[in-house]
């Protein structure tokens, strides 16, 4: 659905870590679809359907130093190297770490070693940055705040691909919330409580959020492959960009605009206490190792749903990159909605 074109991609190649995640399957797409020449590094136990047929598929791990070996090969010739590939719920602060901070300095190690680096686009999260205060949306210049062990995880990983920019052409974008067709997280946790008309809100006053819609998100990202400033070691706010909707959401207004599209009654938006999310989140937890999974709420999360505010500019991203976002809340969630229906047997 989205309205840009890229007319320069045919025959060009790319090299997309995470390809098998949610923003991973949606760039892999569009590339494909445009003509790029695609190579996926994939781990051995990642469910590959829905990734393009003409992709080629590298196992590897950025996670073991064996895997630089299978980098490297994924990478040779490539122009431009994506890189997707995150841990957003663990048990613990090192399992965040060991992919987020350590593989995406792993991968840019590798890719400084080639002969000719291509240059890497990094996907981090706002969760990087930390929270703004409502009504003002953060900017790249503020300092670096993040709240969470995915958050401080995600900024080490921009530090550590940081230290490498006098070797490597890199620029960083940093989503908030990110929506769209496979979403694993936002609309399939928002949607039950959406239809049966109560809708939690953890803790007390107005919560304000920056979404941005998938293919927006893969626009940006194109744009930031051929564009923009690059990181330079010494300079902490270089080659990064904050990119959204353009919208600055409270929780109630995402509540009803998802309600209109499933043409329901607003529901009731039930502020609760921080500390029964925490509860709940750690029941969730137990749950989970009974039944070896992560939950998606859990007690990082509830670091940073504590925060009032998670909004950010697009500016920068404008005035830089060319990127103006194209897919309004409402007609994001509508064309979700309607993906998911027709997929349905």
């Amino acid at each position: 659905m989205t309205r840009y074109s890229f007319d320069d991609l045919a025959g060009q190649r790319f090299l997309v870590t995470g390809a098998t995640g949610f923003v991973g399957r949606r760039l892999c797409a569009r590339l494909t679809a445009q003509g790029a020449r695609v190579t996926a590094l994939v781990r051995e136990t990642s469910v590959r359907s829905g990734l393009p047929s003409d992709a080629r598929l590298i196992v590897g791990d950025l996670t073991s130093t064996e895997g630089a070996e299978a980098v490297r090969e994924a990478a040779d010739g490539a122009d431009c190297v994506f890189h997707l590939a995150a841990v957003v719920k663990s048990r613990s602060a090192e399992g965040y770490w060991h992919c987020n901070a350590a593989g995406s300095g792993r991968l840019a190690e590798v890719l400084a070693s080639l002969p000719s680096p291509p240059r890497l686009v990094v996907c981090s999260s706002l969760a990087a940055a930390g929270p703004a205060r409502p009504w003002q949306p953060r900017t790249e210049d503020e300092p670096a705040a993040p709240v969470s062990h995915y958050g401080r995880s995600k900024l080490a990983g921009e530090l550590a691909v940081r230290e490498l920019a006098g070797l490597l052409t890199v620029v960083a974008i940093r989503p908030p919330i990110v929506y769209g067709p496979g979403d694993p997280a936002f609309l399939p946790s928002l949607l039950p409580m959406i239809r049966s008309g109560l809708v939690l809100k953890s803790g007390f006053g107005p919560r304000h959020y920056s979404v941005i819609h998938v293919d927006d998100l893969c626009t940006a990202l194109l744009a930031a492959a051929t564009r923009g400033r690059t990181m330079c070691p010494d300079v902490p706010d270089s080659g990064v960009y904050t990119v959204s909707d353009g919208t600055e959401h409270t929780w109630q207004g995402i509540c009803r605009t998802v309600a209109d599209v499933l043409g329901r009654r607003p529901p009731l938006v039930l502020p609760v206490p921080h500390t029964v999310t925490r509860g709940v989140a750690e029941c969730a937890e137990a749950l989970g190792r009974l039944r070896g999974f992560v939950p998606p709420l859990n007690r990082d999360k509830t670091r940073e749903l504590r925060c009032a505010a998670w909004t950010c500019s697009t500016e920068r991203a404008r005035t830089d990159l060319g990127f103006v976002p194209s897919i309004p809340l409402a007609e994001g969630i509508a064309a979700t909605l309607a993906t998911a229906a027709s997929a349905r047997p």
